[in-house]
């Protein structure tokens, strides 16, 4: 909890700095247009992401499967997504990282094995 108060607090600060910076380099009206475009691409790829990945899902339960990584998928989309309705350069670079494939394996990969230290300390339960 204390890292995500960390990040909450650290991660707007270079946000804001790098607008800054990027207004006094660039101009104020490019920054602001650049803002707005990643917005709009990341809106649209969130979306696009975020169906295929729903489509999965429903496959694999029509096939008896357990969507888990469908729902690991969903979570990266849920996430870059969020972080691409954030104002900023920073944000935005991570945003896009949660919503391309590609690079998403790696934060599936920290998630999977954070649920899976949770549950060997006993922090989680499972119940059949």
């Amino acid at each position: 909890m204390r890292y995500l108060a960390l990040l909450i607090i650290v991660i707007p600060a270079i946000d804001i700095g790098v607008l800054l910076v990027s207004g006094k380099t660039f101009g104020v009206l490019p920054t602001i247009a650049f803002i707005i475009f990643t917005g709009v691409v990341g809106a649209y790829l969130a979306k696009r992401e975020g169906l295929q990945t729903i489509k999965r899902a429903q496959e694999q339960l029509a096939y008896g499967q357990i969507p888990g990584d469908s729902v690991l998928d969903g979570i990266s989309i849920l996430i870059g997504g969020t972080l691409l309705l954030a104002p900023g350069f920073i944000t935005d670079i991570f945003g896009f990282l949660f919503l391309f494939p590609p690079t998403r394996k790696p934060f599936k990969f920290l998630m999977i094995n954070s649920l899976r230290k949770r549950i060997e300390k006993g922090n989680i339960k499972i119940i059949k």
